[in-house]
């Protein structure tokens, strides 16, 4: 009867241990959630990333869009590398028609963007980079924009 009784006090324990790093991971999932999407001529896109939850929000969603963007600045002769937040984001498809011209407040940005050829435009301090993508289904183009700025400015 004792050899029950410590099998079941075990089994007690191991259960217990079981919620509680299910409760651990429950209330992690509940603190790192995406911003509220947005939409803009039916494209579903969110943006922020701004703080350690948001960001593993961010990573973790990623690859359920088609497009995601990292947006960053860099000094000069520096190695540091510093998150760009208020980039205005343009997406062009292949007939140069907008298909998205918004503000990204943080530094990740994702949108559901249709299979097709787009041209990015990111423009941070009034300095514009662009890049060609091609979107398939079944996957996301991640583009990371790095901004170059004099080694005494500061962000």
């Amino acid at each position: 009867m004792r050899k029950t009784h410590t099998r079941t006090h075990t089994l007690s324990k191991a259960a217990a241990s079981l919620c509680l790093a299910l409760g651990a991971m429950l209330s992690t999932a509940a603190w790192a959630q995406l911003p509220q999407a947005q939409t803009q001529n039916g494209i579903e896109y969110v943006s922020g990333g701004i703080g350690k939850e948001e960001s593993d929000a961010f990573k973790a969603a990623k690859s359920q869009y088609p497009l995601a963007l990292t947006f960053a600045s860099q000094a000069e002769g520096s190695p540091a590398v510093a998150y760009a937040g208020n980039v205005q984001v343009v997406v062009r498809d292949e007939h140069d028609a907008n298909v998205l011209n918004v503000t990204s407040p943080g530094p990740l940005f994702l949108a559901r963007l249709s299979p097709g050829s787009y041209q990015v435009f990111a423009t941070y301090k009034g300095e514009t980079q662009s890049k060609q993508i091609t979107v398939t289904s079944g996957s996301t183009a991640d583009l990371r924009f790095l901004w170059k700025r004099p080694a005494s400015g500061a962000d």
